[in-house]
């Protein structure tokens, strides 16, 4: 149920913090690797599928990005490391040069409106189609495990076919397209990338029951598991320096046809072998087992941001207020609200979401949600 504001559940606390209490942990700053964030209420990565089918950012994704830009931090949508990274229809890339200055235009505009950017790296391994890919390159993955999941193409809804099993000669060289695509995102301005090792792309497969059935050093144990998460961070570190190096993950999210069966010992696992590199941050996509939040946040010794998907603002403050998170991103709430900040801090109501204008299109729903000066002006 919506309060008068329109904030869900809203309680004195949550009125407190959105009624311009600026003494809240909410609004005081935080670094973040090589990162000073002005405060701790971030963007979260959404994919938009808005740039042009050879993945280059345009104008409009310029536009859309610098209107959030008073967000502590932004977190690009899932950007592909690669040509054979792709998986859906009209994704960014960061790997070509076209791309660098396509993505050049979206960070200089943030910087420009005093924002900061970090390139989100999604690889989507079997979760893709052949036919939305430059090449047509058939998709890879730990093992050859055909999801059961249909994907949007040219032609229309086609199921997702079976992958291509990597081989174990062919995983170094997938890795170092990570590193390759943290470099472009570097010189394409981004203040960073994150490393995207959930909601069942290529790392998360590799971190799954089901889709890697692999007997070599990259399946079986917790340890080997752990190996190509572990592999692509490091190189990325490396490549751009650990403080400018995110890294997300979902325990236990089931989606793209993903089985988890020992969430708490991989994850207890590949959060202590990441900690070792000491990055930027490390992101959780939280799926409601609260013990095993606490469970990370005891292991991580750097900055914890927290996403809660569609849980209310209340939730999401309390996990800053009692040390759960020392960053919030937040999705839809700043897709539907550029001035998302300057909402919070007044207490103002929230734009509601489009859904169907989530994927794909133009302005509509991207870069044409009201602002609290635009809205006042037309009164």
């Amino acid at each position: 149920m919506l309060s008068k504001r329109g904030y869900p559940n809203e309680s004195p606390a949550t009125r407190n913090i959105m009624e311009g209490n600026m003494n809240s942990a909410l609004w005081t700053p935080i670094q973040a690797g090589e990162l000073r964030l002005n405060h701790r209420v971030a963007m979260a990565p959404m994919t938009r599928n808005r740039s042009t089918p050879q993945g280059i950012p345009t104008e409009l994704n310029a536009e859309y990005y610098a209107q959030r830009a008073s967000t502590a931090l932004i977190i690009s949508e899932g950007t592909q490391p690669s040509a054979d990274g792709q998986g859906y229809l009209l994704t960014p890339g960061i790997y070509t040069d076209a791309q660098i200055e396509g993505w050049r235009k979206v960070t200089d505009a943030v910087h420009a409106a005093g924002g900061k950017i970090m390139i989100q790296l999604m690889h989507t391994g079997r979760i893709g189609h052949p036919s939305n890919t430059p090449r047509g390159h058939q998709m890879v993955a730990p093992s050859a495990v055909q999801p059961k999941a249909k994907i949007m193409t040219p032609t229309g809804l086609l199921d997702v076919p079976e992958p291509h099993a990597l081989r174990l000669d062919e995983i170094p060289g997938v890795v170092r397209e990570y590193a390759h695509a943290a470099a472009c995102a570097r010189k394409a301005g981004a203040d960073g990338v994150e490393i995207h090792g959930a909601n069942g792309y290529l790392i998360h497969q590799f971190l799954s029951d089901n889709v890697n059935q692999r007997t070599d050093a990259y399946g079986g144990s917790v340890e080997n598991k752990i190996r190509f998460a572990v592999e692509v961070a490091s190189a990325v570190a490396a490549e751009i320096g650990a403080g400018r190096t995110g890294i997300r993950i979902a325990p236990g999210n089931k989606f793209n046809d993903i089985e988890e069966n020992n969430v708490p010992a991989v994850y207890e696992a590949l959060v202590r072998e990441l900690a070792k590199l000491r990055p930027a941050y490390l992101h959780v996509n939280h799926m409601g087992d609260e013990a095993l939040l606490r469970m990370i946040r005891g292991l991580w010794p750097g900055v914890l941001l927290v996403n809660r998907g569609r849980t209310d603002i209340a939730a999401r403050i309390a996990d800053i207020e009692n040390g759960v998170a020392d960053v919030i991103t937040l999705g839809t709430m700043n897709l539907a609200n550029p001035d998302l900040v300057e909402r919070l801090k007044k207490g103002a109501p929230l734009n509601p979401p489009d859904p169907t204008t989530f994927y794909g299109g133009g302005a509509k729903g991207y870069t044409d949600y009201p602002t609290l000066s635009l809205a006042a002006g037309t009164k």
